[in-house]
């Protein structure tokens, strides 16, 4: 069965591009740290322009500075009026809070009045010339990447909310038509700016087979039944689904409202790595993920050599499993078995007694040692240090038929551990085992945050030496 590839986003406080998460991480470190840098920079420049020393008190300035900017004060998505409007406002309240602060403490008197001055002028123009460039520059890079999506429902709302996104330049959808149960053919008041795909029982098919990124319904919400059934479909696709604008009739994953060509939307099923809690995702795999590949590195010696000696093959095992977005990804393991298949429809799930496996495999399976090399997937952005474990593609073939929402789980990049195994759902494979596994990896996407991140990582390395459910 083919794949949905599918990009989602949502993030708080944002415009059209802030709504996709495709935005790249590029447009968000420029958001966060163009204006900290901006006032830092101006604040040098003064100092030099009349001659002074760079001393600790403009040290501590900058400091200060930098804190109450941190993250940014403003979307590169933003029209221009409301731009200058923030920014005028923005750095208003953080010279007034300086002078307050400065006054209150008699810390201004330490500073040249004149240098104060100038930074604080030169600042706001230059905060809004630097914000202008970069607001360009980056929406031209995000006005050239186009995710498709379609519409359900050609009403009112639904035609809205199309005829919006065509006219935004900037909002990096492709709008290839609509769905919709009703003989449109027969009503000629109701026409739709772009084309009618099929009626609604068309579109898990079309979704699948055309790789459709986003799905908004626009429907009414009173034939609930309809819906459900409808969002039910969708859960063998990794789409992202959006209300236009405001039901809640389903078990929301990371449900929240956005806005998508200046129309409010509500994200059913989303990724809770959006926006700067993406950034604060990738940043925690890329820290933690070097510094534990080079405090293991010895023990990754040591294993290799280990498997080696126990039998023939190679020592790094490649398998093919489902990633982000329900993409195929190669997993690293160290060889544990005698054999090495790849997870296709031949694939056996390994068992207690299972015979492919060496007796040196089966303590490094025991011990995790042989997920070890997944550090690696983690440094290459194909997995996570904490996430929904990866499945062999045979697995995920067959359960996603059986357990609503399986395919959910993929909303993520896989992890070399997650909720589920640290709640004694490391092993088994029957169906009552996997769908309470399941249970955990959408409740760890409904409540991510870096805090559970880390007490999932503390649980694993107290649980490693005595999983008894792993073999």
């Amino acid at each position: 069965m083919s794949e949905t590839h599918v990009n989602v986003s949502t993030t708080f406080g944002f415009d059209p591009q802030g709504a996709l998460r495709s935005r790249s991480l590029a447009a968000h470190l420029v958001e966060i740290l163009l204006g900290p840098l901006v006032a830092v920079t101006c604040l040098i420049a003064s100092v030099l322009i009349f001659g002074q020393s760079f001393d600790r008190q403009y040290f501590a300035l900058v400091l200060i500075t930098f804190l109450l900017l941190f993250p940014g004060i403003l979307r590169l998505s933003e029209n221009r009026t409301r731009m200058m409007i923030k920014a005028t406002c923005a750095w208003g309240m953080v010279c007034l809070t300086l002078w307050l602060f400065g006054f209150a403490t008699g810390f201004l008197g330490y500073f040249d009045l004149r240098v104060i001055a100038l930074w604080q002028l030169g600042t706001w123009g230059v905060l809004l010339l630097a914000h202008e460039i970069a607001r360009r520059i980056m929406l031209r890079v995000l006005s050239t990447k186009h995710y498709s999506a379609v519409i359900v429902g050609c009403n009112d709302t639904g035609l809205m909310l199309g005829r919006q996104v065509l006219a935004d330049r900037y909002s990096g959808i492709k709008l290839l038509g609509f769905f919709d149960d009703r003989q449109l053919e027969r009503n000629p008041s109701v026409e739709c700016d772009s084309p009618l795909l099929g009626d609604m029982s068309e579109l898990a098919d079309y979704t699948r087979k055309h790789r459709v990124d986003h799905i908004y319904l626009a429907l009414p919400m009173a034939p609930q039944p309809r819906i459900l059934a409808l969002l039910d479909e969708l859960k063998d696709t990794t789409a992202s689904v959006y209300f236009v604008p405001d039901i809640f009739v389903t078990d929301l994953i990371q449900g929240r409202v956005a806005h998508i060509a200046g129309m409010p939307v509500v994200a059913v099923c989303d990724t809770p790595f959006s926006g700067l809690r993406g950034l604060v995702k990738y940043s925690e795999d890329l820290i933690l993920g070097t510094l534990i590949l080079l405090l293991i590195s010895p023990v990754l010696l040591a294993v290799a050599i280990g498997v080696r000696l126990s039998s023939p093959g190679p020592i790094i095992f490649k398998q093919r499993r489902y990633g982000l977005d329900g993409k195929e990804v190669l997993v690293y393991k160290f060889r544990s078995m005698t054999v090495t298949e790849d997870g296709d429809k031949s694939y056996t799930q390994v068992t207690k007694t299972d015979p492919r496996v060496t007796r040196f495999g089966a303590f490094i399976r025991k011990t995790s040692l042989d997920e070890l090399p997944q550090f690696i997937n983690v440094l290459q952005g194909r997995m996570s240090i904490v996430g929904p474990r990866p499945h062999a593609i045979a697995v995920n073939e067959n359960y996603r038929k059986l357990i609503p929402g399986y395919m959910l789980r993929h909303k993520v990049r896989p992890g070399i551990t997650g909720w589920a195994q640290v709640n004694g759902y490391r092993g088994g494979d029957d169906l009552e085992h996997m769908t309470k596994r399941v249970q955990y990896d959408l409740d760890y996407l409904r409540h991510w945050s870096l805090s559970l991140d880390i007490k999932i990582i503390l649980r694993t390395v107290g649980l490693v030496a005595k999983d008894s459910s792993a073999y």
